[in-house]
């Protein structure tokens, strides 16, 4: 103790004595002489610098999917595959008419992320526009070089884009680097904003190498993007042509792999574990956004803590009336002996954000499923409430439910009944999270497209052209994959093609986004929907009729409405508990524009969507030229 005491003496006076030094002098020292300065002009000089522009618009991908009450949950819920499950408060987003209001609170994880798709949109775009708007200021080794650049750059503004024109319909249409405050923006035709974007993927589809390192943009993330395009300006025969290449390069997996595929109870546990998105083998994987495990700087996904039943909660109880569950609690003793009751590390502690609808639980699934590894047939590949034990110790010597299975309470409340008891899929959703003590899932690669969204693609695109037969051969390179029955041509509809996407692309696709590019194809091509006895869509009217209180719950105007009211055993029937009811309207199908981004560019005219207040100031939007720029040189 002494010798630290005189230690730290002698430190102490050191620090007074060269302050005192210090003081006698000038004040220069106080003025910082940093290495170097890092401003645009010396930062964005090469590829490597250009790229380090591209490092922030990778970053914003990964957190749409990554963290506590993650944006891409918005996008789920407005479709017909899940619902907020959070039923303890008033605010998440159940009641649309209420919770999807420009001036409403759009971006926070207790109501909607709504408008953190419109705010991180922009920011994704204004990094983009930076390396698009320098690339010829800059210095490259060779125009390979040069054009992979500004690939990846029009790759990350498209990727933006897609998500704003079928979110948010019409929108404003930035395309180079803004250097000073601007109000005066103007909504853009999003027709004529897909058109640039398919120009532009184009190119970068040409220029963008293939192998490059997980998560940065490969050529084959382009020509997903440049497929999506394509198909929502109904050039099919091009998407088909890019998807043909894709998965000829890029094949599914169908034999067992990764470093776990011994102890995975199959294939699809395989695909979808952290170790098949690290594993360069992979060849089904076409772009990733990145979080690796133990890695300064890395994210936690907290999947589970969405997805998974809120079985925590205290109304689980055995039917002799006790709390039947823990989360870190449960005898130490009987875990070793019987891992099955640890329910947070087999199952992950969820507490019911996303809640499964009967669509997804069970419609979907029929006898063509029946051993289909994706499927609730398949225990090991979907968990059920039943499948979990109590696990509470307060049971042990008191109850004799303690170690047996969970049964649902006859008298749980609607409010826990939506939270606490549902089904869901254990081999997409486990990731593990070994660094805390409560799992709520843990730092993972995540695709953002795999092959098998390009063989679904390819069969959309043939079922837009009438090649029924030729759709069904698409779907079942999939569907064999995962051993289901294949379908024929006379299986083919629309609900054959969105049934297959949810079977398969469970929280990596935008379905929301997905189900309105569907919509405005419908609108656009007046093709009959056959599963709405041939109805016919049109432009004129797909946010419906607009007007005053314009929460209108008809049919017929646009297919995402029906679609979702047809198949989500929530909206539109009656379904509430004590703080909401569950609704969607018409105008729906597209999000308000935030309120503060219309009020705020005092110069210009941001376009409000119809159905929402404020659209009656709409101005008629612009179109985007083909040929120079908007915002840069003519």
């Amino acid at each position: 103790m002494k010798i630290r005491q005189i230690e730290n003496s002698i430190l102490f006076s050191g620090v007074v004595s060269l302050l005192l030094v210090l003081s006698s002098c000038s004040d220069s020292w106080l003025e910082p002489k940093p290495l170097s300065f890092y401003t645009p002009e010396n930062a964005y000089i090469d590829a490597n610098g250009l790229y380090g522009a591209l490092t922030t618009c990778e970053r914003s991908m990964r957190h749409e999917y990554f963290g506590d009450g993650s944006p891409i949950l918005t996008e789920i819920i407005q479709s017909d595959v899940a619902v907020e499950g959070t039923t303890d408060k008033a605010g998440p987003q159940m009641d649309m008419d209420k919770s999807l209001l420009p001036d409403a609170t759009l971006n926070h994880c207790d109501y909607t992320r709504v408008g953190w798709y419109w705010t991180e949109g922009y920011k994704g775009i204004k990094y983009a526009n930076v390396v698009i708007s320098r690339i010829d200021n800059a210095t490259f080794k060779d125009e390979s070089e040069r054009n992979a650049v500004l690939g990846a750059a029009y790759f990350q503004r498209a990727y933006r884009y897609y998500k704003l024109v079928h979110q948010f319909g019409n929108v404003p249409y930035l395309d180079w680097e803004i250097t000073e405050p601007k109000y005066d923006f103007y909504t853009y035709d999003r027709w004529s904003i897909l058109e640039k974007m398919k120009t532009e993927l184009e190119f970068a589809y040409k220029w963008v190498p293939e192998k490059v390192d997980r998560g940065r943009t490969s050529k084959a993330a382009c020509g997903v993007l440049l497929m999506k395009v394509c198909m929502s300006l109904c050039d099919f025969d091009r998407a088909i042509e890019v998807g043909k290449e894709i998965v000829a390069v890029h094949p599914l997996m169908t034999s067992r792999f990764t470093t776990k595929k011994t102890t995975n109870p199959n294939l699809m546990f395989d695909l979808h574990s952290v170790e098949a998105k690290l594993d360069m083998s992979n060849t089904e994987g076409l772009m990733y956004v990145v979080s690796y495990p133990n890695v300064d700087g890395s994210d936690r996904m907290q999947i589970m803590r969405q997805t998974v039943p809120y079985w925590s909660s205290g109304s689980v109880i055995t039917p002799d009336g006790r709390s039947g569950t823990t989360i870190t609690g449960a005898d130490a003793t009987d875990v070793a002996a019987n891992p099955a009751m640890d329910l947070n590390k087999l199952y992950g502690r969820g507490i019911g954000r996303l809640r499964s609808t009967n669509y997804f639980q069970y419609t979907i699934w029929t006898d063509k499923e029946k051993n289909d590894l994706r499927s609730p047939n398949n225990h090991d590949s979907w968990k059920r409430m039943e499948d979990l034990l109590y696990n509470n110790p307060s049971l042990k010597g008191k109850s004799e439910w303690y170690g047996k299975n969970l049964v649902k309470n006859p008298a749980m409340s609607v409010e826990d009944t939506i939270r606490c008891w549902y089904m869901w899929p254990q081999y997409k959703t486990f990731v593990p999270d070994p660094l805390q003590n409560r799992w709520d899932g843990g730092e993972t690669p995540w695709y953002i497209y795999r092959s098998a969204e390009v063989y679904l693609m390819l069969g959309e695109c043939y079922y837009w052209k009438n090649q029924p037969a030729e759709a069904a051969e698409m779907l079942n390179v999939v569907r064999r994959r995962a051993g289901a029955d294949p379908l024929t041509a006379a299986d083919i509809n629309i609900g054959a093609i969105l049934d297959e996407r949810a079977r398969e692309l469970y929280y990596e696709e935008n379905r929301h986004i997905e189900l309105v590019r569907v919509s405005y194809t419908y609108a656009k091509t007046g093709k009959p929907c056959e599963v709405f006895g041939g109805r016919v869509y049109s432009l004129d009217n797909i946010s419906g009729p607009g007007g005053t209180g314009a929460n209108i719950k008809q049919g017929g105007f646009n297919f995402w409405y029906d679609w979702v009211v047809a198949k989500n055993n929530f909206y539109n029937k009656g379904v509430k508990h004590k703080w909401a009811e569950y609704k969607i309207s018409v105008h729906h199908i597209l999000w308000p524009v935030p309120a503060s981004a219309i009020n705020t560019n005092l110069n210009g005219v941001i376009n409000q969507n119809i159905g929402y207040p404020g659209a009656e100031n709409n101005k008629e939007p612009l179109k985007v030229p083909t040929e120079g720029t908007v915002l840069g040189p003519k």
